[in-house]
C-alpha cells in the first residue's frame, strides 16, 4: 500500500515522500476502502510548509477529503458493504487505501461523477455555509467575493445563482470573466483602485450586504469600502499572506461587521443534525451535477512532487487531483 508522508515541515515538493507499507489487517468494526480520488487544496500545502493555523503532527499523511470504494468489510459491520462508494472525511487521504472503523466513512449515492464527488467536503461545504450563515440573504441581493475563480469562488457563483442571488466577482485577470459568467456570475471585475466606484456603476448602486474574502491585504480593505451600512465581510483565507488594514471609518460609521470562517472550527462546534443537513444538501447538488468544479490535472502518488508543484502554480484551470490507484 503506497502513501504520501512528510517527516518534516518545508516545501511540499521537497519534503513529501512516497512510501510503501503492508496492508493493514481488518479488525472488528472496520472496513477497507480503496481511495479513488483525493484533491490537493491550498490549505494542504500551507500546512505542510508550516504556514497554517494548526501544525501537523509528524510524521503526517496529508489530505483532507476524497472518495473511496469499500473493498473489505469485517463480519460485524452492517452499515456498509463491498462495492459501496464512501466519502473520506477523516483526513490523511493521500494514500491508496484506508482501513478504519465503519463510522469514519459517509455513504455516498452511486450517482455522480467520481472526481466531482471526491471534493465534497472542503470547498462546496465552505461556500454553502458562508452563503447561508452570516447574513439573511434574499433573492435579488448582491454578494461580493474575491478570488472568484478559485474552487470556493466558483461554487459560490453556482450556489448564488440557484438561490436567486447576484454576485460581483473580483479577479486579477480579465480573461477569467467568460468562464465565471458561464457559471452565472452577473458582474466580473478586475480588482484594483476605485473598486467601490466601479462596482457601483456595474450594479446601479445596489447595496451589498455580504462580502467574502480569501485574499486579504489591500483587497480586503477595498471590499470593506464596497459594503452597505450594516454589511458583513467574511474572511476565509489569505492568499496574499498579508494582513488587511481595517478601515476604521467604514467599520465605525457604516457599522461593518468583520467575521471569520474556518471549516475545521465549524466541524468542532456544529451539531450532528447541522452536519447531516449541510452534507445532505451538498451531496445532492454535486451528485446531480448542479454543482461542479473544474479539474486542472490528475497525478498518481508517484508523481507527488509534480502534483504539489502544479497545485501551487498560478494560472491553473481548476483543481489538482491525486488518483492513488492509477497505474
Amino acid at each position: 500500500m503506497k502513501f504520501v508522508q512528510h517527516d518534516e515541515i518545508g516545501d511540499p515538493a521537497h519534503v513529501l515522500k512516497v512510501k510503501d507499507a503492508p496492508a493493514s489487517p481488518l479488525n472488528a468494526g472496520q472496513v477497507r476502502v480503496k481511495v479513488l480520488a483525493t484533491p490537493i487544496h491550498p490549505s494542504n500545502l500551507l500546512q505542510i510548509a508550516g504556514h497554517y493555523g494548526v501544525p501537523p503532527t509528524l510524521p503526517a499523511i496529508p489530505g483532507a477529503e476524497g472518495i473511496g470504494l469499500v473493498v473489505g468489510v469485517s463480519p460485524d459491520v452492517t452499515g456498509l458493504q463491498v462495492g459501496q462508494r464512501v466519502m473520506l472525511a477523516g483526513g490523511s487521504t493521500w494514500r491508496q487505501e484506508i482501513v478504519a472503523p465503519a463510522g469514519a466513512f459517509v455513504p455516498l449515492p452511486d450517482a455522480g461523477d467520481v472526481e466531482q464527488m471526491s471534493m465534497l467536503t472542503v470547498n462546496p461545504l465552505t461556500a454553502h455555509l458562508i452563503l447561508g450563515t452570516f447574513v439573511d440573504l434574499k433573492p435579488g441581493d448582491w454578494v461580493l467575493q474575491s478570488a472568484a475563480n478559485s474552487a470556493v469562488g466558483e461554487y459560490i457563483v453556482q450556489l448564488a445563482r440557484q438561490r436567486g442571488l447576484k454576485t460581483v466577482n473580483l479577479v486579477r485577470r480579465d480573461d477569467l470573466a467568460p468562464d465565471l459568467k458561464a457559471l452565472g456570475a452577473e458582474v466580473v471585475i478586475k480588482d484594483g483602485p476605485d473598486l467601490a466606484k466601479r462596482i457601483a456603476l456595474e450594479t446601479d448602486n445596489a447595496p451589498i450586504s455580504l462580502a467574502i474574502d480569501a485574499v486579504g491585504g489591500e483587497t480586503f480593505s477595498r471590499m470593506v469600502e464596497c459594503l452597505a451600512t450594516g454589511g458583513t465581510i467574511v474572511a476565509y483565507g489569505s492568499l496574499t499572506a498579508q494582513s488587511p488594514v481595517l478601515n476604521s471609518v467604514a467599520i465605525i460609521f457604516n457599522d461593518v461587521r468583520v467575521r471569520g470562517f474556518w471549516l475545521s472550527k465549524w466541524f468542532q462546534t456544529a451539531s450532528a443534525q447541522e452536519k447531516q443537513a449541510a452534507y445532505g444538501q451538498v451531496i445532492q447538488l454535486v451528485a446531480s451535477g448542479a454543482l461542479k468544479a473544474r479539474i486542472d490535472s490528475r497525478f498518481s502518488l508517484d508523481e507527488i512532487a509534480a502534483a504539489v508543484t502544479r497545485a501551487a502554480e498560478g494560472g491553473r484551470s481548476g483543481k489538482v487531483l491525486l488518483i492513488p490507484n492509477r497505474e
